[in-house]
């Protein structure tokens, strides 16, 4: 039943947004459904001994070694290197990347001096580098950043690049005879109209930095997940490399998300 005015015109209930509301956590509910049988599945064929611990431990055990590490402090500090390590490369690749694609949309000069270069080397495998980052900066933490830092860059810079470049060429025209000047332009058409591909590059470059970031650990990492994972392996550990995998995976969607937050916030006006 619903409410009208003084006047006889219907007015609006609650009960859409109701409903939408009940939609919404019976589509969360659905999603929750096959990962809980997964790994139900995988408990109970573990437990059955169908699958042998020495290849990969059950959830239980995985649960419990992941409570162990969480008491004695190691998951937190090896977390904490990780992020760190993601934190410096993401922020160097951003700022490069960023900064060459606005300087080669922004100019033909910029253009035909910037593009071909990075377009060479982004075929480059940057993993294939590792043995030349390694002769060239050591087997500090410099390697690793630098890794972590070349697989930001040209997803960054590929879509900050064809978003300027796609920017519709009546929304500039319209700009110059309304007498914007160059920097207007560049701050209140250009830059809004490339913030969507942008965006998408940043949710990119993140999901590729996690993976850098776990090759980079390789390299004589003494800490940090990807440290733990291989020293895991060398025991044979299988539980503790599913703890570090986990997380590693937590964090690249708690990343994504932040990314898709900002994404709906920057970008209410597509709406």
């Amino acid at each position: 039943m619903t409410a009208t005015t003084l006047t006889g015109s219907p007015v609006p209930t609650r009960a859409p947004r109701a409903r939408a509301g009940a939609v919404n956590r019976l589509t969360w509910l659905r999603r929750w459904i096959s990962p809980v049988l997964v790994i139900t599945l995988w408990q109970l064929l573990s437990s059955a001994g169908v699958i042998d611990e020495r290849s990969i431990a059950a959830p239980l055990d995985i649960a419990r070694t992941a409570g162990d590490l969480v008491a004695d402090g190691v998951l937190q500090s090896a977390t904490l290197t990780s992020l760190q390590r993601v934190g410096i490369g993401f922020g160097l690749g951003a700022v490069l990347g960023l900064g060459l694609a606005v300087l080669a949309g922004l100019s033909r000069f910029g253009e035909d001096a910037i593009d071909p270069p990075m377009q060479m080397l982004r075929t480059l495998p940057h993993f294939g580098l590792i043995p030349l980052f390694i002769i060239w900066f050591g087997i500090g933490e410099t390697p690793k950043i630098a890794l972590i830092t070349m697989g930001v860059v040209f997803p960054l810079y590929l879509n900050t690049l064809g978003g300027i470049r796609n920017i519709d060429r009546k929304t500039i025209e319209a700009a110059d005879a309304m007498g914007l000047t160059w920097p207007q332009r560049v701050r209140h058409v250009i830059l809004p109209g490339a913030l969507p591909q942008t965006l998408t590059g940043l949710r990119q470059s993140l999901g590729i930095a996690w993976l850098s970031l776990i090759v980079a650990e390789t390299i004589s990492a003494s800490e940090g997940l990807g440290y733990l994972i291989n020293n895991a392996r060398e025991f044979q550990q299988t539980d503790v490399i599913v703890v570090g995998l986990v997380v590693y995976s937590i964090l690249g969607l708690a990343t994504d998300a932040i990314v898709r937050l900002l994404e709906r916030r920057a970008l209410t006006w597509r709406a």
